[in-house]
């Protein structure tokens, strides 16, 4: 017999926990379908000697890499950027440095502002009770008043005090006139919530934090969710999202743990399973009245697809600064070119963000915008040289949609039950790679004014696809846009789509914050309207 639920949620990450905990909080019947499973803080890899080796196989953050039963393969025969993200109940903020930043006012108006793309159907002011709403829940460190945004309650927790890492960085900064700001970053500096441990400062945060100071979805909504009465049901696979006759999402197929498809129904279905997994589900929910893909009648599911465009700038100081210690989200911001300004050649702009440097395996082996040291009598000599002397800029662009970047269907890669692997075609755009060029200039200076005696760039990093945006456009008219103002789709009344993929535009900022902000507004929204909604 198929399972029933008055909420089908796919996905179990930060924009499927946020709505899960919403909804079950009106002790409706909450189901969570996440393909991945329950990941034991014990195998995270801090707890083997080996941990930067291990790292790099099966937990890795790119599933091409992994090649885990509950991974499927991206094609990425397209792409200059590959895509990373990691299937578990808690989805990628477990693989997750928690920088938390928002985006600004004007990122919501760039087509008023700057005559690019669209501006987005709701502004900052409508979403900033849910920013403020989930960093409380969830447990942020930060610093209010920066004065390149719009006030902001307290921090639930203060930023720690700069180390010499931080006071480098500063150094530079102040000699330039730029601006600069502690990050809001998503982990708790005391306990929080039953589990919850302070932030020891240990790092590398983005392989699961042991003691539940990082604030990822699995130990933040989901629990809370699963104490309401939310159902999670692991290692299920999606196949497709089913309609009924009068065209609305009647619930989904799942390929269970055992390999067996399985039924649940739904009056109202929920999407999260990122800007990739998302369309490419839609996209296989093919159906006589839907031929090309769900929700599809714009052609837009799968286009518009955004990353951020990252470049990479290290400098190297001749004092040893330990710039390796410490939590790995960025450690400030300079937003001194985050808005349009002629002299980048470019519309928009990008934020810089300066973060920790390579751990030692990663030092060895030049990770990221670092150089390889050499093997043999002269390597210790080398990497003592190196090693917590890195001043690293990441300078995080904002990506313009554009309708050609898009996730497709694969005709030639297939996951383990035979769905088509999400295929990405992407380019980087002209108006991006001057947004870099001008980045990697300005971390150059950067870096020499904080005092480096050597720069090595990296100017477009391989490895940096976090952020998986744009391919469910939300917009109010159905021609041009997927979803409405309120994530609910245009096609189909009772479905919902509440990750990255609406994005209209990406903002040079981590989207985490502000896919969270909206998936609660979703919900909350979805909550007062349920019995029009689920009629």
């Amino acid at each position: 017999m198929a399972e029933r639920a008055d909420v089908l949620v796919i996905g179990a990450g930060a924009s499927g926990a946020a709505a899960a905990w919403t909804l079950a909080r009106t002790g409706r019947r909450v189901t969570i379908l996440e393909q991945g499973d329950w990941i034991d803080p014990g195998a995270y890899p801090q707890h083997r000697t080996d941990w930067e080796r291990f790292r790099q196989t099966i937990f890795n953050r790119d599933p091409n890499v992994r090649q885990l039963p509950e991974d499927y393969p991206v094609d990425v025969t397209e792409t200059p950027i590959d895509p990373l993200m990691f299937n578990a109940v808690g989805g990628s903020t477990i693989h997750w440095t928690g920088h938390f930043p928002r985006f600004r006012p004007s990122d919501f108006r760039v087509k008023t502002l700057d005559g690019v793309a669209d501006d987005w159907p709701l502004d900052y002011a409508e979403l900033e009770p849910y920013y403020d709403r989930n960093d409380a829940f969830i447990g942020v460190t930060g610093l209010a008043g920066d004065p390149s945004n719009p006030p902001r309650s307290a921090r639930p927790y203060p930023s720690p005090a700069l180390d010499a890492t931080g006071e480098a960085f500063v150094r530079g900064l102040e000699a330039l006139g730029w601006h600069w700001w502690p990050s809001d970053a998503a982990y708790v500096r005391a306990p929080h919530n039953p589990g919850r441990h302070a932030c020891n400062g240990c790092g590398p945060c983005d392989i699961g934090c042991p003691i539940g100071a990082m604030s990822s979805a699995h130990v933040t909504y989901i629990p809370e969710a699963i104490k309401l009465g939310a159902q999670v049901i692991t290692k299920a696979r999606v196949r497709e999202i089913l309609v009924d006759s009068n065209g609305r999402a009647s619930g989904a197929t799942y390929y269970n743990a055992n390999g067996h498809l399985q039924a649940i129904h739904a009056r109202v279905v929920i999407v999260a399973a990122n800007g990739i997994g998302t369309p490419r589900l839609l996209l296989n929910s093919r159906s006589a009245r839907f031929p090309n893909g769900l929700a599809n009648s714009s052609d837009l599911v799968g286009r518009n697809f955004m990353f951020h465009p990252v470049a990479l700038v290290r400098g190297r100081l001749e004092e040893r600064i330990d710039s390796f210690q410490g939590p790995t989200g960025a450690l400030l911001n300079s937003q001194e070119f985050y808005e349009t300004d002629a002299a980048k050649g470019a519309v928009r702009g990008y934020q810089l963000q300066l973060v920790r440097d390579a751990q030692p395996t990663g030092t060895a082996l030049g990770r990221g915008p670092g150089k390889r040291l050499p093997w043999g009598r002269d390597h210790h000599a080398a990497h003592r040289r190196e090693f917590g002397h890195g001043l690293l800029v990441v300078i995080m662009t904002e990506d313009l949609p554009e309708a050609h970047n898009r996730v497709s269907l694969s005709s030639t890669q297939f996951d383990a039950h035979g769905i088509p692997a999400p295929k990405l075609s992407y380019t980087v755009s002209k108006n991006s790679r001057a947004l870099l060029d001008h980045g990697i200039a300005r971390a150059t200076d950067l870096v020499r004014a904080a005092g480096a005696t050597e720069v090595t760039v990296d100017p477009l990093a391989r490895v940096a696809g976090w952020h998986l945006m744009g391919t469910t456009k939300m917009g109010n008219d159905p021609a041009t846009s997927v979803v409405d103002r309120w994530g609910r789709a245009h096609d189909v009344p009772n479905l919902f789509v509440v990750d990255g993929s609406v994005f209209v535009t990406s903002a040079p900022v981590n989207p985490t914050s502000t896919i969270q902000a909206l998936a609660l507004r979703t919900a909350e929204w979805l909550d007062a309207h349920f019995a029009e909604v689920a009629a």
